[in-house]
């Protein structure tokens, strides 16, 4: 839904408990103490039809007899009661409510589900939103509210934790505590009936009190809300998840290859690292990254630097560090000086930094010292095994004093049971990340620079194709049509090669042959050796039932590979429809690579796009990776990167290195293949041959759906490419007018820096002379379906001379506006005409209102404002700014 009154679950005035009681261990119980007892500042008022006092409170017998409207109210009644609670409260005025109770529809039980209906109905009229059902609650130990049933109260923090289970919620708070980490806010959703992960995670983006977020998911819904709302978070802190789940077995059968290899979990995948998010195997996995979160610290990059007492531990570490394809660091000239200076002769003299079993505190102070100065390494990790010559403690003591207050990227393992413990304790009293293992400290170290790359792909400005193509769909629509019409929805080999040839992906020419006489003309016009294929409607796979005949050198062996096919054919599918061959010139490429290229529908997130390792075995292989669209050249190529393929496209021995950027624009073309073309429900192309030369399709086959059925939406709203226009000014000059795109970064800035100090200031509210890579990104890496930012171009220039920009709350009723116009291009009436554009378009999402608080000196602004029916909000005359806002469900410019 939306953040709407969010606020009152954690920042209210006024408390309800309904179901509250003093029956000992019961739920409503112990919520009526964990509420009571968690300091929060407000009255909390309890509801109980059979009690005078719970705990020593006053309680009310009614809602109707509550003295205050509440913010919030916490139900724990049976299912059955709840929506006319749900509707008694939102008659007082509350806001937001957390159902503790079961009982609304769990295993799809039929009157459960018409309860939940029900209460969700109940709440509807007022806004009012809900947590749950059948959740352990609430709680924000910063303004004192455990509004949850869980064994104890966690310490104030930064970190927030949200999950749909309630017994993981416990676990992680009874772990958390063992450590000392607090939380800003731990929410256990429940069924998700109305708050989820989106909302909480819209939320949490913009809490000053939260540093990072760990998330616990079994499933999402509303996956564009969920990817909008996660980016979004993803660029302002720390996103962790686990995600229950990920077998494949629940994955749907297929015509295509690709449908069988786009698993439910790897989809998922795909999100969580299309998101900027950090995704963990384990439970134990996200106990530990909220350990290592929790301390702040971060990384550059995958350099390690290993500094122990022990060699085999360290050959531990580096075993650990090779299978999480981190990187040793390579210590400088100058490191190694200064470490043999400090060190016995017998040191290790390389990385890792073996300082001996009997290394003594100041032994460990010295080497931390000369590694902390290490440009080379990203991160060090310390550490220590048990000895009896020395002291852990001492070791322990000697690293806390080295880094003093330096925030440097440091982590501790001190192996043990007992010898290590007053180390920890020192460690965690220290905010230094500490592990049990050498395995777990290189984990949390590879979870920190995944975290790292994650971020970097996010905000990283991706390149323009290398070359420009023509793209034809109203060709390939064409073709779709016509089997649509002919009552089919699996495209003939050539039907399919038409389509992706309307994409401008290269293939291999070929001539339909009718009969055994014709194919055996076509061969000769092709030109010997030639490829044979059955033509059938029926047939999606045709090696499989015989119906692929290669390197055919004569007439001769063409009719007979027809005849032998056609009996092939007969005795594996004899119910399929045959209507002749499809014959091509036998493509010969030594040493080229088989790749597939593929689009399949999940479910829940819509399209997909997946890329690997093709061939016939390509199932058995399983070397592919999962993509959402749309692609650009960044994401296309680091999902190239991610298969295990990808090392031998590289190039190796007397092979050459594939074309790459071919490849790179062929997932391009189907990203945009996907978009375009909504009833495209599978493709396969298999294999895509490459090699140095480039690519080529050799086989293809598309699956569409007939009219009137509705595909899921794509998860990321693609490029809108329909807002393209042509605009013109009141004084008759014409600009072409567009949504900005990540690439437009570099011209953004140029234009910014083609402008005026004083125009700059009043645009940002402040002299701004240095316009970085994260200023930028942010302004042109926009999510096209909570924001829009148009750029202005003079015909046939790419400089950008205007840009105006639209940012929606997630409600969408609100949205804040910018405008900036080139300072030479100023008083030509782009100004006014970009701001008629944005108008325009806030009115047709469904846009209530827009605003801006603009500095109170931009008088041209504020004239404007009030020429397009702006009004200027009171605010004291001090203040530095105005608002401007604009209602737009009234008529008017």
């Amino acid at each position: 839904m939306s953040i709407r009154n969010l606020d009152a679950l954690f920042a209210p005035a006024t408390i309800a408990l309904i179901g509250a009681s003093n029956r000992p261990g019961s739920v409503g119980a112990v919520l009526a103490r964990n509420l009571l007892e968690a300091g929060f500042a407000g009255p909390i008022l309890t509801v109980n039809p059979h009690e005078r006092a719970i705990r020593s409170t006053l309680n009310y017998h009614s809602i109707a007899e509550l003295p205050l409207a509440p913010d919030l109210a916490i139900i724990a009644t049976p299912a059955e009661s709840v929506p006319g609670l749900i509707r008694e409260l939102g008659e007082r005025g509350c806001r937001a409510a957390v159902v503790i109770s079961a009982g609304f529809g769990e295993g799809a039980r039929p009157e459960g589900m018409a309860l939940k209906q029900a209460m969700l109905d109940a709440a509807k009229p007022y806004l009012m939103r809900i947590v749950g059902p059948n959740c352990l609650g609430i709680l924000a130990p910063h303004v004192g509210i455990n509004a949850s049933f869980a064994h104890l109260t966690p310490a104030k923090g930064d970190v927030a934790f949200v999950t749909q289970s309630g017994a993981v919620a416990t676990s992680i708070l009874d772990w958390a505590s063992a450590r000392g980490i607090g939380f800003s806010h731990v929410v256990s959703l429940g069924a998700m009936s109305d708050v989820d992960f989106g909302d909480m995670l819209d939320y949490l983006a913009l809490a000053p009190k939260t540093r990072s977020i760990l998330l616990y998911v079994e499933a999402v819904t509303e996956v564009r809300k969920f990817l909008s709302a996660a980016r979004m978070a993803s660029r302002n802190k720390p996103v962790v998840v686990v995600k229950t789940g990920r077998s494949t077995a629940g994955a749907k059968a297929a015509l295509s290859h690709t449908g069988a290899l786009a698993g439910a979990d790897a989809v998922y995948d795909a999100a969580f690292r299309r998101a900027g998010m950090l995704r963990v195997s384990t439970l134990d996995e996200l106990f530990q990254a909220a350990g290592t979160l929790a301390t702040g610290i971060r990384v550059k990059g995958d350099r390690l630097a290993i500094l122990t007492n022990g060699g085999g531990i360290g050959v531990l570490a580096v075993d650990a560090l090779a299978a999480a394809n981190g990187h040793l660091a390579e210590l400088s000239e100058t490191t190694l000086a200064r470490l043999n200076e400090a060190l016995p002769e017998a040191w290790s003299h390389a990385n890792p930094v073996d300082i001996l079993g009997d290394a003594p505190g100041r032994r460990y102070a010295l080497a931390l010292e000369a590694l902390l100065d290490e440009r080379g390494a990203d991160a060090i990790l310390v550490m220590n095994c048990p000895a009896a010559v020395v002291d852990s403690l001492d070791a322990a003591r000697a690293v806390v004093e080295t880094l003093g207050t330096r925030q440097a990227a440091v982590l501790t393992c001190w192996l043990g049971e007992g010898a290590p413990d007053q180390a920890r304790h020192l460690f965690a009293a220290q905010r230094l990340p500490t592990y049990e293992t050498p395995e777990q400290a290189i984990r949390a170290f590879s979870h920190l620079f995944s975290y790292r790359r994650n971020q970097q792909a996010l905000m990283e400005t991706p390149p323009a194709l290398a070359e420009a193509v023509t793209l034809e769909p109203a060709k390939a629509e064409a073709v779709i049509d016509g089997v649509i019409a002919a009552g089919r929805s699996v495209l003939t080999e050539p039907e399919a090669v038409a389509v992706l040839a309307a994409y401008d992906i290269p293939t291999v020419p070929a001539i339909v042959a009718r009969t055994l006489e014709e194919a055996s003309q076509a061969a000769q016009r092709l030109g010997f050796p030639v490829v044979l294929k059955i033509l059938s409607p029926d047939i999606s796979h045709k090696s499989d039932v015989g119906g692929v005949q290669l390197n055919l050198a004569s007439s001769g062996a063409v009719t007979q590979a027809a005849e032998d096919m056609l009996a092939a054919v007969r005795r594996a599918q004899p119910e399929a429809r045959v209507e002749g061959f499809n014959v091509q010139p036998m493509i010969r490429r030594p040493g080229a690579h088989e790749l597939i290229v593929g689009v399949a529908e999940d479910s829940l997130f819509g399209p997909v796009i997946v890329f690997g390792q093709g061939g016939t075995a390509v199932e058995v292989i399983g070397d592919r990776v999962v993509g959402l669209p749309p692609l650009n050249p960044l994401l296309a190529r680091d999902m190239i990167a991610s298969t295990r393929v990808a090392r031998l496209l590289r190039g190796y021995r007397d092979r050459p290195a594939a074309d790459l950027e071919a490849v790179t624009a062929t997932l391009i073309k189907v990203s945009q293949l996907v978009s375009d073309l909504a009833r495209v429900v599978e493709l396969d192309i298999n294999p895509l041959l490459t090699d140095a030369s480039g690519v080529i399709a050799l086989d293809a086959r598309i699956v569409v759906r007939a009219e009137g059925d509705q595909r899921k939406p794509l998860a990321i709203r693609p490029y809108p490419q329909q807002l393209e226009e042509e605009i013109e000014t009141r004084a008759g000059q014409r600009y072409c007018l567009r949504p900005i795109r990540p690439e437009d970064e570099g011209a953004l800035v140029e234009m910014l820096r083609n402008s005026t100090p004083e125009d700059v200031r009043l645009r940002f509210f402040a002299a701004i002379k240095l316009f970085d890579h994260a200023f930028a990104a942010r302004l042109t890496q926009i999510d096209y379906d909570r924001e829009m930012a148009f750029v202005a171009t003079l015909p046939g220039d790419s400089a950008i001379v205007g840009v105006v920009r639209l940012s929606a709350d997630p409600d969408k009723e609100k949205a804040e506006f910018a405008i900036m116009v080139r300072s030479d291009m100023k008083g030509t009436g782009l100004g006014y005409r970009l701001m008629e554009q944005i108008i325009g378009y806030a009115r047709e999402t469904g846009i209530r209102q827009i605003f801006a608080d603009v500095l109170r000196d931009n008088h041209p602004m504020r004239q404007m404002a009030a020429e397009l029916g702006f009004v200027t909000q009171p605010t004291g005359d001090t203040a530095d700014t105005v608002t401007l806002s604009l209602d737009l469900t009234r008529s008017g410019p």
